[in-house]
């Protein structure tokens, strides 16, 4: 296990670190002010090669392992990470899910277009009686009809929902048979039956649009299910693994950037005659967030390696869904000590809305809930380390 970045995988975090803090950057104040969804910015990101990383450079991806693509994720939160919970939905839930599970069909349908930017990508799992249970509480069905699915029912808190042009979503089609009924489809959001119920106002991800989907009779073709009928679960869990492995990326990012925005302010804040920074309160702080930030990236870096190394069809139990759980776990309890602590060291303008640790500190509180909440998380470890045991709880 390497717990350093070889030189290609430094040039590429540099180039995309450069590339963020001239493109993201700028837009992540009327982002954030505003509930801003800046339209343009798929388009720009896959014409500038920064969408399909784990594509093959024949459908118009750069061909990187999730390790490298991750460290594009990390340098994009540092500088804008509202930004990044854009580019990240469409990067690794819907277009690398389609990679990975796709037809050789289906990817040539639908990947060009997302590693181009020229469509937007979404994932549809959660409902709003389906969180936590997303799968055995799932509602909506698809029926078979002729060489056709027809779809009925509603998602909730979809990421890129508003925007998205493709939607990869999961549907009972066996109801009857639980969390084993489940297929997946990927969905034209242009097909008609499908709209948007509504579009969520957050207190964090300000821009990255979210809301609820409206399925009515969408008919579906055969062609767009992806794997087998009543396989879907397979998709959604190995998926989950590599969204936990790789969504946690821009949260590392945005703690550096909280801890280095800290370093500058403890610098030159000056009280009772002396910066700030000279206070052994505030280099605790300072070192804590340091301590923490580098084993939440430790921690992160070795769940995307393992990522690489699984075949297709795996997740969903064993080690890999340890290592994952446990890395998001330990990310989304970073972010949250990591910003308060930023707002702390600030003082009474880190309360104030507009300042950058403030964003970081509101977009910090869903770490604990997306892809999973903080309970689940701990859930799946404690199961697997029974099972790794051969212990049996009965």
């Amino acid at each position: 296990m390497q717990f350093h970045l070889n030189p290609d995988q430094h040039a590429v975090y540099d180039a995309a670190f450069r590339y963020a803090e001239a493109e993201l950057h700028p837009l992540l104040a009327r982002m954030d002010d505003d509930d801003w969804y800046p339209d343009h910015l798929m388009a720009k990101l896959g014409a500038d090669g920064y969408c399909g990383l784990t594509a093959p450079e024949d459908l118009g991806g750069a061909g990187m392992d999730l390790m490298s693509a991750g460290l594009v994720a990390e340098a994009f939160g540092y500088w804008n990470t509202n930004a990044a919970f854009i580019w990240g939905p469409h990067e690794n839930l819907c277009l690398n899910n389609i990679l990975r599970n796709g037809t050789e069909d289906q990817v040539a349908r639908f990947v060009p277009d997302l590693c181009a930017g020229r469509k937007v990508g979404a994932l549809g799992l959660t409902e709003s009686g389906a969180g936590s249970d997303a799968l055995g509480s799932m509602a909506l069905k698809a029926a078979r009809d002729g060489d056709d699915y027809v779809l009925t029912g509603r998602k909730m808190f979809i990421s890129n929902g508003p925007v998205a042009d493709v939607v990869l979503t999961y549907a009972k089609t066996a109801p009857e048979r639980g969390a084993k009924g489940i297929s997946a489809f990927i969905v034209d959001t242009d097909t008609p039956g499908f709209s948007v119920a509504q579009t969520l106002t957050k207190m964090g991800w300000r821009g990255c649009p979210t809301g609820e989907l409206v399925f009515d009779r969408v008919r579906v073709p055969g062609a767009n299910r992806l794997g087998a009928e009543n396989a879907g679960v397979g998709v959604v869990m190995s998926g989950l693994d590599i969204e936990r492995a790789f969504l946690g990326l821009p949260y590392i990012g945005a703690a550096q950037r909280c801890l280095d925005l800290s370093l500058d302010y403890a610098a030159t804040r000056k009280q009772f005659g002396q910066p700030i920074g000279r206070f052994q309160m505030i280099q605790s702080m300072l070192a804590e967030m340091y301590s923490l930030i580098e084993a939440a990236r430790l921690s992160a870096y070795r769940a995307l390696a393992a990522c690489d190394a699984m075949q297709k069809g795996e997740g969903g139990r064993g080690s890999i869904h340890m290592i994952c759980a446990a890395s998001v776990l330990q990310g989304a309890e970073m972010i949250a000590k990591v910003t308060d602590m930023a707002v702390q060291i600030h003082g009474g303008s880190g309360f104030v809305w507009e300042t950058e640790v403030n964003r970081h500190y509101r977009n910090a509180r869903i770490a604990s809930l997306g892809g999973g909440t903080t309970e689940v998380r701990k859930l799946i470890i404690a199961e697997e380390l029974f099972r790794a045991k051969g212990l049996s709880l009965g």
